[in-house]
């Protein structure tokens, strides 16, 4: 089975099982919106590969790290996209939820989400105490303060900040949560697994920088241009564009080599590369190094 079917079989059974019977229909049927709409599921499926790596010998507890996860990108990202932030249109190439099913339902499917995360997590770990209060933990780590996801949303509130620690914040801190989360849910240290979240969670949020310059709505499945529109933190804006295409380039580098030795490491260095493939194509990196090649900018980038 690919890690994606897992990822997709885990999410529909626990999905169902947290919401139960007798939820209000529209709330539900919002919180679906906002989970089943074609996402590429990267987090879970990073959780699964190195819980993969790890020897998962207890996958239910896997299966279930990595629904939660999932469950609270999805969440953020319906904040995200609300009037009071991006007030984005669509998302994934559909309606956002707040355009498909007003304010008020949007902001309780995003709670909602939050808290069957968090459920999900207690019904699967029952029967392994010790590794479920380290999933916990992990797992508000990567949401909350001070530097989990919310702090990254925060960051666009402030008057300024810092590019390297809000994207690590917004972007990068759930990232490290999924490649830890698959460590901790098979008994293993986490510690060796963080860098890899790192990396790749750096590397996505500059691949969203670049795309939200050279995408456009149809291709991205949400509006293009929002970074400057809102006057957002960008590595496009801080490095140009070339520069944030050479950034990402030695992001992935990084991440693929920061993969401990273990048997499932060339199954985990091929998925860093498709996900490189899929954000910010060979051809655009390409184009970006000719170009810095003929002014004579080969040097490399960095970020603080």
């Amino acid at each position: 089975m690919s890690l994606l079917t897992r990822t997709e079989q885990a999410l529909r059974a626990h999905f169902d099982a947290a919401a139960g019977m007798g939820a209000p229909p529209l709330l539900q049927a919002a919180m679906e919106h906002a989970v089943f709409s074609g996402g590429a599921r990267v987090r879970p499926q990073l959780c699964l590969a190195v819980a993969t790596a790890c020897g998962d010998d207890a996958p239910e507890l896997s299966d279930a790290a990595a629904v939660a996860l999932e469950l609270m990108h999805c969440a953020s990202l319906v904040h995200d996209d609300m009037p009071a932030f991006d007030n984005a249109p669509l998302r994934r190439g559909r309606p956002s939820v707040h355009k498909a099913y007003g304010e008020p339902l949007a902001l309780l499917a995003g709670d909602g989400l939050i808290v069957m995360a968090y459920r999900v997590m207690l019904r699967a770990g029952q029967r392994h105490p010790q590794r479920l209060m380290a999933l916990l933990d992990n797992l508000t780590q990567g949401v909350g303060l001070p530097h989990g996801i919310v702090a990254g949303q925060a960051w666009e509130c402030e008057t300024t900040a810092d590019l390297g620690q809000y994207q690590r914040a917004k972007t990068g801190a759930l990232f490290v949560s999924s490649t830890c989360a698959g460590a901790l849910s098979s008994g293993e240290s986490a510690g060796a697994w963080a860098p890899l979240g790192t990396f790749l969670g750096e590397a996505y949020q500059v691949a969203d920088d670049i795309r939200d310059v050279i995408g456009d709505a149809a291709s991205l499945g949400k509006p293009a241009g929002q970074d400057a529109l809102l006057a957002r933190p960008s590595a496009a804006q801080v490095l140009g564009l070339d520069g944030a295409i050479q950034h990402f380039e030695n992001l992935i580098d990084q991440a693929s080599d920061s993969i401990p030795a273990c048997a499932s490491r060339d199954m985990l260095r091929a998925l860093v590369q498709h996900e490189s493939e899929r954000l910010v194509p060979k051809a655009v990196c390409e184009g970006a190094r000719l170009r810095r090649i003929q002014r004579g900018a080969v040097a490399p980038v960095t970020v603080r």
